[in-house]
């Protein structure tokens, strides 16, 4: 009986050990108990595309990359000590985003844009000056299509959306489109960011003089009041296009609500540009 039950005991284990050696090199990096969290997360959680099974059983059949980039997504978050719900509604949110039918019309005619404006991919980026994490995540993005992976995949465009309650943020946003007027607004909204502890309006005018812009015209600009009602109208079409935090992203004019990290957001983008070809 003890043989019997002891045979019986070891049988998860052998299937667990199969499909852990099936996994990715981020699995493999994780430790035994971490690695053991996701393996179980693995086995149930199924694909929204290119392969019918759970991402283990695509995995191993090794046809679909998508199963690969779900596995990355789900041992990343085990290992910043994501918990399984959280983890389980990040990959619902993925899905519904990379499934969704629906896009909105989002005005991109003036707006500053890093990447080559062939690529495949256009990301839509409603950001605050006065968001801390639109701090660290826009320089990010921003990055990775300029020198990185995402280099001739995507092209992101700024479009402002102000917070009223963060003060500064009106201000901020006017020195964007004065320095997107003069061709330089990614420049000036990475310059702002880079200084976000030390942000003061009045030092904008500065700001814009050492990216080599004019300076009276920049001043001027900030009081141009056909310059304010564009972004009156920037503002009003994120709040038509059910914007309320900053930021919030569109790929190809479909709302991402998944996991906001730089990682999984570029391999949407990459999943997305993938998927179009």
């Amino acid at each position: 009986m003890n043989s019997r039950f002891t045979l019986l005991a070891l049988v998860p284990l052998l299937l667990t050990s199969h499909i852990v050696a099936a996994q990715t090199p981020t699995c493999d990096a994780l430790p035994a108990e971490k690695k053991q969290q996701a393996t179980v997360l693995m086995n149930e959680q199924r694909l929204y595309a290119c392969c019918d099974g759970t991402i283990s059983a695509c995995l191993k059949e090794n046809k679909c990359s998508l199963a690969t980039r779900l596995a990355n997504q789900v041992c990343r978050m085990v290992g910043t000590g994501k918990d399984k719900p959280t983890i389980e509604r990040a990959l619902a949110k993925r899905a519904e985003t990379m499934t969704s039918v629906s896009t909105v019309p989002i005005d991109i005619s003036r707006a500053p844009r890093v990447g080559e404006a062939q690529a495949p991919v256009s990301v839509s980026m409603y950001l605050c000056t006065r968001c801390p994490y639109c701090a660290r995540f826009a320089p990010q993005l921003h990055k990775a299509i300029s020198e990185g992976p995402l280099k001739g995949v995507a092209k992101a465009y700024v479009r402002e959306f102000p917070i009223r309650s963060h003060a500064g943020s009106t201000e901020g946003a006017m020195g964007i489109k004065a320095a997107e007027r003069m061709g330089r607004g990614w420049d000036f909204l990475l310059a702002i960011y880079r200084n976000y502890d030390q942000f003061d309006p009045a030092n904008m005018p500065k700001i814009a003089a050492d990216l080599g812009l004019d300076q009276e015209r920049f001043s001027n600009l900030l009081q141009d009041e056909a310059l304010r009602s564009e972004l009156a109208a920037t503002k009003k079409e994120g709040v038509r296009n059910n914007v309320e935090l900053t930021p919030t992203i569109f790929i190809n004019g479909r709302k991402y609500a998944g996991e906001m990290t730089i990682e999984t957001i570029s391999d949407v983008i990459a999943e997305e540009a993938e998927r179009l070809k």
